[in-house]
């Protein structure tokens, strides 16, 4: 049975450490030390701010850096809870002795990793490519977002290039984010990834015309191509992405994921970026640039985006998927105005559009900064499940820079066994030749650590190099 307690705390209104963090670190003190144990149940927010004489905010800030860092678990309706899987950070190899408690299902839209997703039974630790973690959102701002929203009135006509206002707020995000210099005059509103690589498809696309896709790559974009009515080209990538020399002539449009490649994991480089856009140039071929975890980048500078080179031939996908979550249902498209325009006109066509109030609520988050403070918690927090990855499994890990992802190269003999194996130890794991659309040609797993705490993370690693031959090691 869980169990309420009360919690010996103070905050010092002369001290320069904000409250928040004042109350943060002596909660993780307390269960660093083992005072809050796993299982117990936390105070209200509400009840936490009335003990302390501090303000809502504070003791809310206080719970989502520490849901943030895996310290705290919880649902809707049920309370705050000590996570059965938090570790104390003095003791990185310790496994956790306790089952983690099951997590609500999510929705499978936009992953980059099995085709169908199913929530996984209790205890399981999670590992495959394509989501990120849900449970570290602030929780006062999301509501208040939806306030806001509450307030939209209802459009008989929906705006096929979206929201004015948001946008100007996305434009003026990607502009901080990425470095991206462009108006809200060339932003659509999308419903993410998959559905602003569609009206891309559906405006360019058709029978006897052809599209390339990395090889491996994300396995959606051939399906969308394909159903377009374009003959699907595959684009061999290595190491560091798209090989621009490989690239045939006669590409209506060429699908990239030059900021991490996906699944191998490369990040395109400056010299190749010129010579892809040069091709681009030359072929008349329209480059679709997927930026879809380009927020999440560790230990290095970032690379600018393609369409931020040449927009005159770069379209430009991002999405919040991985950032808030892709049960949101927001992304974005950048294109030159007069390809703007067609898409739009298209889309009408379709009658496909964004939900109003998700716009209003988005640009809730955009406005007040909301988003900003949550990409800086989980790049935190991703850094240090991406830093468990490669201290236990270093040798193998390939395009650890950036995203939510890495690839472990392994031999092709190896994988099957090693996931079937996994896989009985409640390890749940990804491949990377699902990925291909000829023979593969790159082989290994495709480990993703969005969804998963950092203890799971680190216990799911150290099975998989348990599993690895001697012979491999």
């Amino acid at each position: 049975m869980r169990v309420t307690i009360d919690l010996p705390l103070a905050v010092d209104r002369e001290c320069p450490v904000p409250l928040a963090v004042q109350v943060a670190d002596q909660l993780r003190e307390a269960m660093r030390t083992g005072r809050l144990r796993a299982g117990e149940r936390l105070p209200s927010t509400r009840a936490l701010a009335a003990l302390l004489r501090v303000s809502r905010t504070v003791a809310t800030d206080a719970y989502q850096q520490l849901y943030a860092e895996g310290w705290l678990d919880g649902r809707h309706g049920s309370g705050t809870y000590v996570a059965d899987e938090a570790l104390p950070y003095e003791q990185p190899t310790e496994q956790p002795t306790e089952q983690p408690t099951e997590r609500p299902a999510e929705k499978p839209a936009e992953a980059r990793g099995s085709a169908r997703r199913e929530p996984p039974p209790p205890g399981t630790v999670d590992l495959r490519a394509g989501r990120p973690w849900v449970f570290g959102y602030d929780t006062a701002a999301w509501r208040r977002a939806w306030r806001s929203a509450g307030d939209l009135a209802l459009n008989a006509f929906p705006d096929p290039y979206g929201h004015p206002e948001l946008r100007e707020l996305l434009a003026d995000h990607l502009r901080r984010a990425r470095a991206v210099p462009v108006g809200a005059g060339n932003v659509m509103v999308t419903r993410g990834t998959g559905n602003g690589l569609d009206l891309i498809a559906a405006t360019l696309l058709g029978p006897g015309t052809r599209a390339g896709v990395e090889e491996p790559g994300w396995r959606a974009a051939r399906r969308i191509f394909a159903l377009r009515g374009a003959e699907v080209v595959p684009c061999p990538v290595d190491e560091q992405g798209v090989i621009v020399d490989a690239l045939p002539d006669d590409l209506r449009v060429l699908y990239t994921t030059p900021a991490h490649q996906f699944p191998v994991g490369g990040r395109l480089p400056i010299p190749r970026r010129e010579k892809l856009l040069a091709w681009a140039r030359r072929t008349g071929a329209i480059v679709v640039e997927d930026d879809y975890d380009a927020e999440f980048r560790y230990d290095v500078a970032p690379l600018p985006a393609l369409y931020g080179l040449d927009p005159g031939r770069v379209v430009l996908l991002g999405t919040l998927s991985k950032s808030l979550g892709p049960d949101v249902g927001l992304g974005w498209l950048v294109a030159p105005a007069g390809l703007l325009d067609a898409v739009a006109e298209r889309r009408t066509h379709l009658a496909d559009r964004t939900s109003g109030p998700v716009q209003r609520a988005v640009a809730t988050l955009l406005e007040r900064g909301d988003l900003d403070r949550h990409l800086r918690r989980m790049r935190l927090e991703y850094a240090r499940r991406r830093e468990a990855i490669v201290e236990v499994l270093g040798p193998y890990v390939r395009g650890d820079t950036a995203g939510l992802h890495v690839m472990v190269t392994l031999p092709a003999d190896v994988v099957p066994g090693l996931v079937r194996r996994a896989g009985e130890r409640g390890v749940l794991l990804d491949t990377a030749e699902p990925h291909h659309i000829g023979p593969p040609r790159v082989h290994g797993l495709v480990l993703g650590y969005g969804s998963a705490s950092r203890a799971d993370v680190r216990r799911g690693c150290a099975v998989i190099r348990e599993l690895i031959p001697p012979a491999e090691a």
